[in-house]
């Protein structure tokens, strides 16, 4: 990646990479030339570990350009956000026949992204659950303040072309995007309440009328609210936490939504990080054996902190119209409905998660 590579592949540099020349004098540097992060880390892909400096992320399969995370990557750190891994480097690879790409691609593929390497990193899924388990809230200030630049990062990105996209941060027109932001919420109600069976849908059922009162908003003209490039699949476990901080990753979109636009409101991301507080207190219900209403006391004080901190760093940073509140619940009770989806189409055992969310927030 260093030197010219040779046809079909080609990379598209996006920041020096790091020396692995050790010299003959300390040719050993104690750690493995390559590893991966071993059977225990959930992933979609496969990422490989070299030298304990540069991680390289093979997609599995190999996703067709034009792919978000190459142009979202450049960008942030352009504009000085620093809360990601250093990206260094994407590699492409021409097909010989694009005839039976997807729609729009240009018959060449991401076979990869080559980003630095974080030592001591575990995701959300791990080190926010630990603090689930001892009841510590503190971090959920670093989570608000965090999403808050990032979202200010990502209010001025535009796409090379010839990705359509709005002015940065342009008003969002309301009646047509009301009604789409409705319209794909209550399908995720319809699924969701279709696809859950046994006690948890009978529950489900009673609760269906509160359900769609909570998603009226998203039938109303939105008014002034921006649009921006978001990063579309938010949650704890795309925050690590590494030696010197946190770093948000995986900006590849929300695999389980089809379709789903590159620019909306800021509040999705926040409704989704918010919800995933809920879901990591069950988390540790269930694995760690909290008591109930200590994890559910917890998720109401991080989810407050968190929320309070991002509107504190919106309006430091002179951007406090990025988040449209009437948004917030809506988008929440959306998203566990989409989650219920997920566990009925792809992860079974992961509808406990989402069921004591909505048990505990409709009693």
């Amino acid at each position: 990646m260093a030197d010219d590579v040779p046809a079909p592949f080609a990379v598209r540099r996006l920041g020096p990479l790091p020396s692995l020349s050790h010299g003959e004098a300390a040719a050993d540097t104690g750690v493995p030339a390559e590893r991966d992060f071993g059977e225990h880390v959930d992933q979609t892909n496969y990422s490989v570990v070299v030298s304990d400096r540069v991680v390289v992320k093979w997609l599995t399969p190999p996703a067709p350009l034009p792919h978000p995370a190459p142009d979202v990557l450049a960008h942030l750190a352009a504009s000085g956000f620093e809360e990601i891994a250093p990206p260094y480097a994407a590699l492409t690879l021409r097909e010989k026949s694009s005839a039976a790409g997807a729609a729009g691609s240009t018959g060449e593929v991401l076979l990869a992204l080559v980003t630095g390497y974080l030592p001591e990193a575990r995701d959300g899924w791990e080190w926010c659950v630990d603090e689930a388990e001892a009841g510590r809230t503190s971090f959920a200030r670093d989570l608000g303040r965090l999403t808050a630049d990032l979202h200010v990062a990502l209010s001025t990105f535009r796409p090379p072309a010839p990705e359509p996209a709005p002015e940065p941060a342009t008003v969002a027109h309301a009646h047509g995007d009301a009604g789409r932001y409705g319209a794909r919420a209550e399908e995720a109600l319809r699924e969701a309440l279709a696809l859950t069976d046994g006690e948890d849908g009978a529950w489900l059922a009673t609760r269906e009328a509160t359900l769609r009162r909570e998603l009226e908003p998203l039938h109303r003209p939105l008014g002034p609210t921006p649009l921006i490039r978001i990063h579309g699949d938010l949650h704890v476990g795309q925050i690590l936490r590494w030696r010197d901080g946190y770093s948000v990753i995986d900006f590849d979109g929300n695999p389980t939504v089809t379709g789903a636009e590159p620019y909306q409101p800021a509040a999705r991301d926040v409704a989704q990080l918010a919800t995933s507080l809920d879901h990591v207190a069950q988390v540790a219900v269930r694995r760690r054996g909290t008591p109930p209403e200590h994890a559910a006391r917890w998720a109401r004080e991080t989810r407050e902190a968190m929320l309070s901190a991002y509107r504190h760093r919106l309006a430091e940073r002179g951007r406090p119209e990025l988040l449209d509140e009437a948004l917030l619940r809506p988008f929440e009770v959306e998203q566990e409905c989409r989650e219920l989806v997920y566990a009925a189409r792809h992860l079974p055992r992961w509808r406990y998660a989402p069921m004591g969310v909505l048990r505990t927030w409709y009693p």
